[in-house]
């Protein structure tokens, strides 16, 4: 049996908070409709930037931020005080109503091919701009900020400073949807969040206070002058997802060379890759050793290839010792000898190694690869005593074997529901 990807309480909240975007979004563009716009050629040049962000909107969703030239644009024109040295009075509402009618123009395109996940996007735009725009504007029109830090080096620290406070926000709500979407601990997904805004995140960040600095100084035509390193951004970020994405297809292919030549079943090493990046998640692997640990654990039986008979059902994990650690060694030659990162290389030549010699990443494909081997010879493709019963074989094993934290780690993983029960033998 599969479990529901999604809890009713998660999807409450996910609904929850669009349910909250929608309020604001609906509310702003009334009342902006009904009082007009202010300083029109303002806001149509700031929603024209916006527009074109989101028009140019990473395709997959899966980056964390993947229209940052609208997002950048968003957050500037919340944060826009003056223009050309002439004090604008465009407040909270129309800031939001201007994002969101500019953000829904440019995500119809998206939205017509099936593009990623536009009502979470639009969530996420709607409030981070609303906090932004509610914490600057007020204090900004009624003269507070002037009396506070003037026009100096003190207000473009406070700019800063909120969209600081912004950024943590959004990362917040985000590890908030991704939490109660995938019902992985939400700490681990903060930290990813987090971690994250340290990249384009923090480009988005300083390109937005950028922009609402030179506009107040030089106009809207410091719009196209500071949005062109962003977008040119973009567009190598796009460019190097690409072929990280070519690579990784690579990777998976030669992974498969051991399911066509029947040395190992059908689609295993996608479940135990699946498998280990979760667990990863679970102990709060991240970046760089989570895509180390994804592609070990996909060529990680590709040393049976060296075998004369095939081991039935590619299971490695019940043969001799000897025999473990010989196609261990052969993996990892091949995969060194395919030019993929080294380190993925020592994950697969140590398979054989006592856990406690094993660095985590290691231990942790050693594990996922014998509960997958476990549980699909226990019974068929759903049934529940099969991964329970690779459970407790795997704990009782944990004196030599496995280590005890990602054997729990990985019952949580399986608990959850989150990847597909392994099919029969």
């Amino acid at each position: 049996m599969r479990a529901s990807s999604s809890a009713p309480g998660a999807v409450g909240i996910t609904a929850a908070a669009c349910g909250l975007a929608a309020v604001i979004a609906v509310v702003s563009l009334g009342w902006t409709l009904w009082y007009g716009i202010v300083e029109r050629p303002v806001a149509l040049a700031f929603g024209v930037m916006i527009c074109l962000g989101e028009l140019a909107r990473w395709g997959s969703g899966r980056e964390r931020e993947p229209a940052p030239l609208g997002a950048a644009g968003a957050l500037a024109y919340a944060l826009l005080g003056q223009n050309a040295g002439h004090a604008t009075h465009h407040g909270v509402l129309q800031v939001i109503a201007v994002v969101v009618a500019a953000a829904l123009a440019g995500a119809v395109p998206h939205v017509a091919l099936g593009r990623g996940r536009t009502r979470d996007h639009l969530t996420r735009r709607v409030l981070t701009v609303a906090f932004a725009a509610a914490c600057f504007q007020p204090l900004y029109n009624a003269g507070k900020l002037k009396d506070w830090v003037g026009h100096g080096p003190y207000f473009a620290l406070v700019i800063v400073a909120l969209l600081v406070l912004t950024a943590l926000c959004d990362a917040v709500l985000a590890a908030a949807v991704a939490h109660t979407r995938t019902r992985r601990p939400f700490a681990p997904l903060l930290r990813d969040e987090l971690r994250a805004m340290l990249g384009i995140g923090s480009a988005v960040c300083a390109t937005g206070a950028v922009m609402a600095l030179a506009v107040a100084v030089a106009g809207l035509w410091a719009l196209p002058v500071f949005s062109l390193p962003l977008l040119l951004t973009q567009l190598s970020f796009r460019r190097y997802a690409a072929v990280r994405a070519t690579y990784r297809q690579t990777i998976a292919s030669l992974a498969r060379a051991t399911e066509v030549a029947g040395y190992t079943p059908q689609g295993h090493a996608h479940r135990v890759a699946g498998l280990s990046r979760a667990v990863g998640r679970e102990l709060g692997l991240t970046g760089a050793d989570l895509t180390v640990l994804e592609y070990a654990a996909l060529m990680h039986d590709i040393g049976q290839l060296s075998l004369v008979d095939p081991v039935p059902q590619g299971a490695t994990a019940a043969l001799p010792e000897a025999q473990q650690r010989r196609i261990a060694l052969l993996g990892g030659a091949v995969v060194r000898q395919t030019g993929v990162d080294s380190a993925v290389a020592v994950v697969v030549e140590r398979q054989a190694d006592p856990y406690r010699d094993q660095p985590l990443t290691a231990r942790i494909v050693r594990a996922a690869n014998a509960y997958d081997e476990m549980a699909r010879g226990e019974g068929p493709s759903g049934a529940l005593g099969g991964p329970l019963n690779a459970l407790e074989r795997l704990r009782l094993a944990t004196g030599r074997d496995y280590q005890p934290e990602v054997v729990e780690s990985l019952a949580r993983v399986v608990s959850r529901g989150g990847l597909s029960s392994p099919p029969a033998g």
